[in-house]
């Protein structure tokens, strides 16, 4: 009996670095020194991400301290207005985009994914967010989450406009917001808040665009049938959206892999989320954008990812027969001018991002403004009352 427990006390009194005894065996030494690895790494990206994603909030409450020329704000007002009372057009923009954008811009794209939904092998030749390449079992998943949808009925759907809210700082101060609300379709883009600005930007929500770092982690959107549509941009989003769906708690192993913090919950009820057609991002990025097609590298991104706003822009020519913007435009020719309504970051901050090609993006909304497909309410693309000024 001592002599077992000498041997016992030997292995657990031995120092780290000591030479382990010729019995025990190689493989657990390995698997002893790869778990301690793990669990080292493991504190290291917890501790890094606690220091990144909780930083102390800012007292200042910048879009308090803007100030406006009342003119401009009447001048803004007034446009909004005249778009408002004109007559809507049914299929308009639909015709307009096959138009100028002949044998490029599809007009029957689906722009969301059910279970009833043809999935064809576009939708799997790329990985997200162009396509769900070896994640067919992930989609069906989650879409086997959603009930079903009534079935349309035959009727005649009055012309129905589309409003795009982004969440540029050009919407502060122009008190646009119970003009925003009298669209029929309102989109609004990521975590962009609607209490405490809807003077500005209104009330009501229609669809919530987002991916699950983008997303709202205080949610404020009142509409009782307000869709969240998401957007699919890697492997781990799809077991988010099923937590969400489901209302089940993140894991922490695929916590670890979001590169900012996520909600933790979306107070709606499952038949009110949706996934994004991939097509739609393919659509825009590949064929109206003109980017170079997808390719896998092994660190940072090629510039042919559209934003979330850009992608909204094209969603919404499927959904409605006219399409506004408010909120748009990137002024990198102002550094120090805000980049939302909401926060105080500034302009010069879109310099650092690699992901997205803000002036190809300009340019091509640019192009739709001044061909009279799409209008700018706030003129942050393309300003086509801004001449109204020295009337």
């Amino acid at each position: 009996m001592r002599l077992r427990q000498t041997t016992l006390n030997a292995v657990w009194n031995r120092k780290p670095y000591e030479v382990p005894n010729k019995n025990m065996p190689r493989a657990m030494v390995l698997y002893r020194g790869i778990f301690r690895i793990g669990i080292v790494f493991t504190v290291f990206i917890i501790t890094l991400r606690w220091f990144i994603l909780y930083k102390a909030p800012s007292e200042s409450r910048p879009w308090e301290q803007n100030s406006i020329d009342p003119n401009y704000v009447e001048i803004v007002q007034k446009f909004v207005s005249k778009v408002l009372q004109q007559e809507c057009i049914p299929s308009s923009v639909r015709k307009n985009m096959s138009v100028l954008f002949s044998g490029k811009y599809k007009p029957y794209i689906l722009p969301f994914l059910t279970k009833d939904t043809i999935l064809n092998d576009t939708i799997f030749q790329y990985f997200p967010p162009f396509g769900f390449n070896n994640l067919q079992h992930k989609l069906e998943e989650i879409l086997s989450l959603f009930p079903d949808l009534p079935k349309n009925k035959v009727t005649v759907e009055p012309c129905k406009r589309c409003v795009v809210v982004g969440s540029g700082g050009i919407l502060r101060g122009l008190e646009l917001g119970h003009l925003l609300d009298q669209f029929d379709v309102i989109i609004r883009l990521n975590n962009a808040p609607v209490k405490d600005f809807s003077k500005d930007v209104g009330t009501r929500t229609t669809i919530r665009m987002s991916y699950p770092e983008g997303s709202p982690k205080i949610w404020d959107d009142f509409d009782p049938d307000v869709l969240f549509v998401a957007v699919i941009y890697k492997r781990v989003d799809f077991n988010w959206l099923k937590a969400m769906v489901t209302k089940e708690q993140l894991s922490l192993f695929d916590w670890i892999f979001f590169w900012q913090e996520v909600a933790g919950s979306i107070p709606i009820k499952p038949s009110q989320f949706r996934i994004l057609n991939p097509e739609i991002v393919i659509q825009t990025a590949m064929d109206l954008l003109q980017l170079p097609p997808p390719r896998w590298k092994l660190w940072g991104q090629d510039q042919n990812v559209p934003t979330v706003g850009v992608i909204a822009s094209i969603m919404a020519t499927y959904l409605c027969d006219e399409v506004s913007l408010a909120g748009f435009g990137y002024d990198l020719s102002q550094p120090e001018a805000p980049l939302h309504y909401y926060e105080s970051t500034r302009m010069d901050a879109m310099k650092s991002q690699t992901m997205h090609n803000v002036d190809t993006e300009r340019q091509f909304l640019a192009s739709l403004v001044k061909a009279g497909v799409i209008k700018d309410l706030t003129g942050g693309i393309h300003c086509t009352f801004c001449k109204m000024k020295t009337l």
